[in-house]
């Protein structure tokens, strides 16, 4: 991801975040929310979101003020963002490739227990019924697009695509923001093995699916493997998935 709005910043100026215009905060957004910074919805709009992330960015990146930007702070962003970018290609022609892809993600994107791998790993199993490859919601029926259509017409044709199940326009759209693809208008990328592999970590990690971040269950002090269901879908088969997170975690 390259920033092109926020690089029109000259040198040696300093512009409060408030300030800058609607195209230079929805990049600004994005590229924090590809970092793991939980700014909301990307939608060029200033608020308490946008405001915070920066800050918890400033601090991370030993910058200057949490309430301004200036061209120092914009390359550092840029810097980190470049540094981001995935280190390898990964396998997810096998069950063992994709597993190794998921575990590579997860550090790459900060998620660094082994506990929070292993519930990570456990929701991907349970999610996939055990094939660690990308569904669709409805995957085992013989047409899924014919029943999610007549069934699901609020969301369709967002419905659920992924490693977990990728929902709603509103998400494809910021997805595709975040990733440089068009999930709106070919939502079947969602697919993808690196586009689905960013996704599920990404959302565990900021709690884009239900406002709710593995860390809220899972950290150095604490792991509720039970409790951490409520990041993808309230309690549902909570039990199995934890009793699966303990053997993913056995073999980390």
């Amino acid at each position: 991801m390259k920033l092109a709005n926020l690089t029109a910043i000259p040198q040696g100026q300093s512009i409060l975040i408030k300030e800058l215009n609607t195209d230079q905060i929805t990049e600004l957004q994005s590229a924090l929310a590809r970092l793991g910074y939980p700014t909301g919805d990307i939608d060029g709009e200033y608020g308490p979101k946008i405001r915070n992330a920066w800050a918890e960015f400033i601090a991370d990146a030993q910058q200057g003020d949490p309430e301004s930007i200036d061209a120092d702070s914009v390359s550092k962003l840029q810097q980190m963002l470049d540094e981001a970018k995935s280190a390898q290609a990964h396998d997810f022609t096998t069950r063992d490739g994709t597993i190794e892809a998921i575990k590579s993600e997860c550090l790459r994107q900060g998620i660094g227990l082994k506990t929070e791998i292993a519930y990570v790993l456990a929701t991907a199993d349970h999610e996939t019924n055990h094939t660690f490859k990308p569904v669709t919601e409805a995957y085992w029926l013989d047409d899924p697009d014919a029943y999610l259509k007549k069934h699901h017409a609020a969301y369709y044709p967002y419905y659920g695509r992924g490693y977990v199940q990728l929902t709603w326009k509103k998400n494809y759209e910021k997805y595709g923001k975040l990733l440089g693809r068009d999930l709106v208008e070919h939502p079947e990328l969602a697919l993808d093995g690196e586009i689905a592999l960013f996704v599920l970590v990404h959302g565990f990690k900021t709690g884009m699916f239900t406002e709710r971040k593995i860390s809220d269950y899972i950290d150095a002090h604490k792991t509720d493997f039970f409790n951490a269901r409520h990041c993808i879908n309230g309690t549902d088969k909570a039990k199995e998935i934890a009793a699966v997170a303990e053997t993913y975690l056995a073999k980390l």
